[in-house]
């Protein structure tokens, strides 16, 4: 199992598959490396080195007490590609993981960074504010964080069960799999990390991030994503990216990574190759 420590002491697990050019993976809430797996798998195979970490706090990571903050997230994997010593990264994140790839830039440039994906991510900034009247009020999130102290275990299979996947859609494809697989995800989390981390998506605003951006960048999101509303999200994340390429997958969900598996790996394999 490979692992880096980072300078405040806190363990990193991570991936490290295949060889060629490297692709970093930034995972959602409250998930881990797991959930990149099938992306991972087709890249690698296809003559790409693929790093996925756990973000701290998540999966097999320790669970530090502090630090579950964006700022922490983006410093925690310019540590990780600094002792793997990577150049030239397609950094792709989804949802929380979106995020990190933008507050990462934000903070440490593109010296290493060749191109940039945010797949259903969260940026430029979730949460209702006089600059974001599109946004989600500050209730939806107080909300989660009322039912996750509830009922943590519960609320984590309602999520899954129903908004996640689109799984609450009328004809929709139910795979008790993927929910049970969200669900034992979630419940690796650290309970204060994975509370922290409502704030810390939601209420980070990227919009000086996004701004910074100086590589080719692909923005995917599903029309039909009821987590990150693709209006507040997407449509003006590629207003900000300087020359950003949007691509919207009609009736796509919030994890496209599984119930749009083989359009979003060819998609991730021609952006790494063009």
């Amino acid at each position: 199992m490979a692992t880096f420590t980072t300078r405040d002491g806190t363990t990193l697990f991570y991936k490290d598959w295949g060889d060629g050019p490297v692709i970093s993976f930034s995972h959602g809430w409250p998930l881990s490396a797991d959930a990149w797996d099938p992306q991972v798998f087709h890249l690698a195979s296809h003559g790409f080195r693929c790093i996925a970490h756990d973000r701290r706090g998540h999966g097999r990571s320790s669970q530090p007490w502090g630090g579950n903050d964006m700022d922490t997230y983006a410093d925690d994997l310019a540590q990780l590609f600094e002792h793997l010593d990577v150049k030239d990264v397609m950094m792709v994140g989804h949802s929380t993981g979106g995020g990190e790839v933008a507050r990462y830039i934000g903070r440490h440039g593109t010296s290493r960074v060749s191109r940039a994906v945010l797949m259903g991510a969260v940026p430029p900034i979730m949460v209702q504010t006089p600059d974001n009247p599109g946004g989600l009020p500050l209730s939806v999130f107080d909300g989660f964080r009322e039912a996750y102290l509830a009922d943590r275990a519960q609320f984590f299979l309602d999520v899954a069960s129903g908004p996640f996947f689109g799984f609450n859609r009328p004809g929709a494809k139910v795979s008790q799999g993927q929910i049970r697989s969200w669900w034992e995800q979630g419940m690796q989390s650290g309970f204060k990390n994975a509370y922290d981390c409502i704030k810390a998506f939601s209420e980070t605003d990227f919009t000086e991030d996004l701004r910074k951006f100086d590589v080719p960048t692909l923005i995917i999101h599903g029309d039909d994503d009821q987590i990150v509303p693709i209006d507040a999200a997407a449509r003006r994340s590629v207003e900000l990216v300087p020359n950003a390429t949007l691509k919207v997958y009609p009736g796509g969900s919030h994890s496209l990574g599984d119930t749009s598996r083989e359009q979003l790996n060819a998609d991730l394999l021609a952006f790494a190759r063009s």
